[in-house]
């Protein structure tokens, strides 16, 4: 028994989670993964034979498309597999890996600054991708091929390796309709489950997690004791504010605190004087975000209040709640 706990113990040190995965999905991405590799191997093959690039064969595809399609074929819905992020995370880190051997040369800290600087850039552009770090490793190591290349690097082999696995992602992912690519594309095409309008009778737990991540049959990016820690973090902020606000008052937003399809932004673009009949006190309201997206509505302020669970304001690109 003392074994078995320190077994258990190590396998939550080192990260080893279960995966929730069926044979096919697995199957389905190593598949994937290899004929994105393969394409590009194929496509470039006949840039090399057209010599529209001159240098030596060895810098046709990049080392980091491997990652990438790892990311792309395996975790097809993840925020780090979405297009801007492979796209602008490669593109973005070769540009500043290369002005970095351009401007600072080839010293031993070189490669430091440039991956660094590629994490930072990444980060504030909103495009983290992993294998883009390994792209501007690539370039800073790369030798002599690479260097001789300069921007041009940028579209020629990497612009190409891009255009290729990503159309390839497209294509193959579009062929199940539970892997749809983009992510956002994924979900448009979901018909919204029939959902009660009243509040949910049940609260969620540890095993329906569990379930809900098996009949997803995705891998997910997040360890199951991290999407439990996740759901108390937010349950407890949903205590803080149970209440519909006091007031509907022009120029301010509110949220229905739903979740999913359900849940929708927001703001009073004019309201009716506070003096007015309640027959005819009405609010104009314009959709920001969520459901019904950018439309633009008339209601009854009652109706309005009733909707509105609590004022929300906009935060690093997030939508959080009016603290009173």
């Amino acid at each position: 028994m003392r074994l078995h706990s320190i077994f258990l113990e190590l396998k939550q040190l080192l990260g080893i989670s279960a995966n929730t995965t069926s044979h096919n999905e697995k199957i389905i991405s190593a598949l994937g993964g290899a004929l994105g590799i393969a394409g590009i191997m194929w496509v470039m093959h006949f840039v090399v034979q057209a010599q529209l690039l001159t240098m030596h064969s060895s810098i046709m595809i990049i080392a980091s498309m491997g990652a990438s399609a790892v990311l792309l074929f395996a975790v097809p819905h993840g925020a780090l597999s979405q297009p801007w992020a492979v796209i602008g995370g490669h593109l973005i880190s070769a540009v500043l890996a290369i002005t970095c051997v351009k401007y600072l040369g080839h010293g031993p800290w070189i490669a430091a600054v440039a991956v660094g600087g590629a994490i930072g850039m990444m980060y504030y552009l909103r495009c983290i991708h992993p294998p883009g770090g390994a792209t501007a490793l690539t370039i800073v190591v790369g030798g002599a091929d690479i260097n001789a290349l300069g921007y041009e690097f940028l579209w020629l082999p990497l612009g190409l390796n891009l255009v290729v696995i990503m159309l390839i992602t497209l294509a193959f992912n579009g062929l199940f309709n539970w892997r749809r690519y983009p992510v956002h594309l994924s979900h448009k095409l979901k018909r919204t489950a029939s959902t009660p309008s009243g509040e949910r009778e049940h609260e969620l737990t540890q095993e329906d997690f569990a379930a809900a991540m098996q009949e997803l049959d995705s891998y997910v990016d997040i360890t199951p004791d991290g999407l439990t820690d996740l759901l108390e973090l937010a349950k407890k902020h949903a205590e803080k504010n149970t209440t519909h606000p006091p007031n509907i008052i022009a120029g301010r937003i509110y949220s229905n605190g739903k979740l999913g399809r359900l849940w929708s932004i927001r703001q009073v673009v004019d309201a009716a004087p506070t003096n007015t009949h309640a027959s005819k006190d009405k609010v104009i309201y314009k959709v920001l975000a969520g459901d019904g997206g950018y439309e633009t509505h008339m209601c009854l302020r009652r109706e309005f209040h009733k909707w509105a669970r609590f004022e929300v304001e906009k935060h690093n690109q997030q939508w959080v709640k009016v603290e009173e």
